[in-house]
């Protein structure tokens, strides 16, 4: 970087050295890949391995998803947390999003080393309050992940980069999910923290390093230079008139309304029957994470790379429909194998139905949503305000799951969650109803 105009900005560099920046396409997907590897890991660490350990505890499921709710808490308030922070970010050395990034990225460390203070996973209160702590960094992370996709990502490039981000969460959830549900039960639960913070931190790297522009620095907390071409940020009372406004409309209505039901529907199954396998079954917890990570990472790396292509190619709500209604007769076939009492014997195909079908629905979702929000003055809190709802989505599927238990059959559930899906491959069906209309159809 000697000589470079990086090389004069006041901040951490290393001389002669050129690192890359999001200008250049390898280093985009690896920057982006390796952000959401980050939060995969620690979500399957947290939603996956350390949620059947704590049913093999024999902890019930209304307090499993009770500690759900708390950290999944700053997810569904993420746009109005940071979504203005990010979009009316002003001038700064390290780059307007990326400096967001690493903030993040460095709180959510500090947050994550709170676990080797606790005594255990009984420590149910404390251990809810340092995730919740982390969500709150990681939720910042996200958004401005998010804003530097739609600043620097090419809209015919949308599809590929929603299934790479999907690739590095069901990495990051599959190893997670895997590794920590064997360590937790081998290793004990500080051994598995501290394997967790050592991990998470080298998934960040890529974040602390890859610059957002050519003259960005590594790393300063001082303002950047003036742009005469830059837009100066939209007064904050303007904003939220604009983002209200556009968030008024029916077709984002019907986006949002969209997102909660899937990943609500999803979520509502999802946490009932894996504590139905451990508590009901006889399931070995750690047997339970190697599995769902298995399906996860089938469904989520090549999958998701097809289902990226072909929302490319052919738009993202075609993808979306079909895949829609495939999952919605999924979740019909392992409705009649719960019926039947095969619950327990056909566990693993009715993992694979209710897993890797629904899984791909997000890949395709998110260039939608992508595309609904692009060119606003609050392109990022618009997107986040869907994907918060997503969250919402599964935080009340994941809390209602529990409450529902003692009166709802885990057929009636499978059912339910078959029909949602399948009412939302016919609001897909109609195009119109949910996106401006576009030269390639989506």
């Amino acid at each position: 970087m000697s000589g470079s105009p990086a090389a004069r900005l006041p901040g951490f560099r290393l001389p002669g050295f050129r690192l890359p920046t999001l200008q250049d396409r390898g280093a985009r997907y690896a920057t982006f890949f390796a952000t959401y590897l980050y939060q995969g890991l620690v979500a399957g660490f947290s939603l996956t391995a350390l949620a059947n350990h704590l049913a093999g505890l024999g902890v019930p499921a209304s307090e499993v998803g009770l500690h759900f709710a708390v950290a999944g808490l700053p997810w569904t308030v993420q746009p109005i947390l940071w979504g203005p922070l990010v979009d009316r970010a002003g001038r700064a050395r390290m780059g307007r999003r990326r400096v967001w990034a690493v903030a993040a990225l460095l709180g959510g460390q500090v947050a994550l080393a709170g676990l080797l203070l606790l005594p255990g996973p009984e420590a149910l209160g404390a251990l809810s309050l340092v995730f919740l702590l982390h969500s709150l960094s990681a939720s910042l992370l996200d958004t401005a992940c998010d804003r530097l996709v739609m600043d620097h990502v090419p809209e015919a490039e949308l599809g590929r980069t929603s299934a790479c981000t999907r690739g590095g969460f069901v990495v990051g959830t599959s190893l997670g999910a895997a590794l920590f549900g064997w360590t937790l039960a081998a290793q004990g639960f500080s051994a598995s923290a501290a394997l967790l913070l050592g991990l998470s931190l080298a998934a960040g790297l890529p974040t602390l390093l890859v610059r957002e522009a050519p003259g960005d620095a590594v790393l300063s907390l001082a303002r950047g230079p003036a742009d005469p071409a830059a837009r100066a940020p939209v007064p904050f009372r303007r904003f939220l008139r604009r983002l209200v406004l556009g968030l008024g409309r029916r077709r984002a209505l019907r986006l949002l309304g969209l997102c909660f039901a899937l990943d609500g529907a999803l979520a509502l199954f999802e946490l009932r029957f894996g504590v139905d396998l451990v508590q009901g079954y006889g399931w070995d917890a750690a047997a339970l994470s190697r599995l769902q990570a298995g399906l996860a990472l089938a469904g989520g790396t090549l999958g998701a790379l097809a289902v990226g292509l072909w929302s490319d190619r052919a738009g993202p709500l075609p993808a979306l429909r079909r895949l829609c209604a495939a999952s919605a007769g999924a979740f019909l076939i392992a409705a009649a194998l719960v019926a039947a009492g095969l619950a327990g014997p056909a566990g693993p195909a009715i993992l694979g139905l209710t897993n890797v079908l629904p899984g791909l629905l997000v890949v395709a979702l998110v260039p939608a949503l992508m595309r609904a929000s692009r060119g606003r003055v609050g392109a990022a809190t618009e997107f986040e305000v869907y994907m918060a709802t997503m969250n919402l989505g599964a935080v009340a599927g994941g809390a209602a799951s529990g409450f529902l238990a003692p009166v709802l059959p885990l057929g009636a559930v499978a059912a339910l969650c078959a029909c949602v899906l399948a009412g939302c491959a016919l609001v897909t069906a109609r195009p119109h109803l949910i996106l401006r209309q576009r030269r390639d159809g989506g």
